[in-house]
């Protein structure tokens, strides 16, 4: 006898519906559906908010610093200009500047902090964003020594727009009467807020030339920055600067420079993924314990199925499919309530962050269509592996020893 086509699905939706007396079946299967549900949902909830933070900083340190560094390797930079000349040849380059960065020191009423000194050409600040714009401040300013700095290093020092600061350098520098420390007063004239903490704690900025005078480098500058058209071909560009320079400089792109830290973020998305899909698994031993039920209910049903010519494998397959439904179903009802959930906390202000502790005042969410789909098919795939071992029961079961003793 030929199977009919497609009667293993038709008997697998019979199946799934229980009948009133097998409440608890019914139930275990609820839970089971609840379960693939909750772990779909908290998978995409959590990798979204995780993908929405690391975009987040992703555009603000694009935003607030060069796209790639060219530096020495053997100290200060000469002949700045011939390297931005061929910096601004290169294609995909959109401008380019030479700057000045040390470690220095800075105080103010016997409090001190570690700084990262800066003097930025006007060309190579204008594209910094709010940096940028406070910059114009130190060109407008008449004062001796103008200086802006973080938002935050302004709060550490309770500092405001006027005040008077010391910066200088804990190495110093060797003179007749000793080995003294070389500083300088330099007045507040703006702030400014990156929105990354640890940029708003330690940058102070002032011109090119202020920083250059300051520390006595003369025409010699740290290095060359430069801002490209696409911040994601950057690391292509980089190596078509490194090709036209040649050796002796180091080319880095941000990529290269923020590497650590986007890698401890994958890896974090990576082991967040699979500790969440943990509770996919529980919910597949959940199918798992439901099919077994139901094969055990079912046995006198499956001992007739046989007797009338139904095979081992088609047995087999009515139950990896009412198994592969239940996970299936509990998938799309967890895919619709985690972008539902999603689009909530993005569009509204569900939940607040306190904005002196995060930089950002909400949750941000990046929804990406690859990862829901990898979650969904996951979450099926595990569903379908749950159903192996009932299904293989059921199909091992000798129809003319069910019949009799059922």
């Amino acid at each position: 006898m030929a199977d009919p086509r497609g009667f293993e699905l038709w008997i697998a939706l019979r199946y799934l519906r229980v009948r009133g007396g097998e409440g608890f079946v019914r139930l275990i299967t609820w839970i089971s559906v609840g379960g693939v549900a909750v772990g779909v949902m908290a998978l995409i909830v959590v990798l979204s908010v995780m993908s929405g933070f690391e975009g987040d900083l992703r555009d603000k340190i694009v935003g607030s610093t060069p796209h790639i560094r060219v530096t020495s390797d053997g100290g200060d930079l000469s002949g700045a200009g011939d390297v931005t000349e061929k910096l601004l040849g290169t294609e995909g380059v959109k401008s380019a500047s030479p700057y000045v960065e040390k470690k220095m020191m800075l105080s103010r009423e016997g409090q001190s902090r570690g700084i990262l000194f800066m003097g930025l050409a006007a060309s190579g600040a204008k594209e910094l964003g709010e940096l940028g714009a406070a910059y114009k401040k130190l060109l407008e300013s008449d004062a001796p020594s103008p200086i802006i700095i973080g938002s935050e290093l302004a709060r550490t020092l309770s500092l405001t727009i006027g005040d008077k600061v010391r910066v200088f350098s804990p190495g110093g520098q060797s003179t007749p009467a000793g080995f003294l420390p070389r500083f300088r007063s330099f007045t507040v004239v703006g702030r400014f807020s990156t929105g990354m903490y640890e940029y708003d704690t330690t940058w102070a900025v002032t011109t090119l030339g202020e920083a250059q005078n300051f520390l006595r480098l003369g025409d010699r500058v740290t290095g060359v920055e430069a801002r490209v058209l696409d911040p994601e071909n950057a690391p292509e560009v980089a190596a078509s600067v490194e090709k036209k320079l040649g050796g002796g400089l180091f080319v880095r792109d941000w990529t290269l420079l923020n590497s650590s830290l986007f890698g401890a973020m994958k890896l974090e998305k990576v082991a967040m993924f699979f500790i969440l899909t943990l509770i996919i698994l529980v919910a597949a031993f959940n199918i798992a314990s439901t099919l077994i039920m139901v094969v055990l209910g079912k046995r006198r049903e499956i001992g007739v199925l046989k007797s009338m010519g139904a095979s081992s494998s088609s047995v087999m397959k009515i139950f990896m499919v009412e198994g592969t439904m239940i996970g299936l179903f509990g998938t799309v009802l967890g895919v619709v309530s985690g972008v539902a959930l999603c689009l909530l906390l993005g569009y509204t202000d569900l939940v607040r962050l306190p904005s002196d502790v995060y930089y950002v005042d909400k949750v941000p969410v990046l929804m990406e269509p690859a990862t829901i789909a990898i979650i969904a098919v996951s979450s099926v795939v595990i569903s379908l592996i749950s159903t192996t071992y009932p299904a293989r029961t059921a199909a091992r079961l000798d129809p003319v020893e069910t019949i009799r003793y059922e």
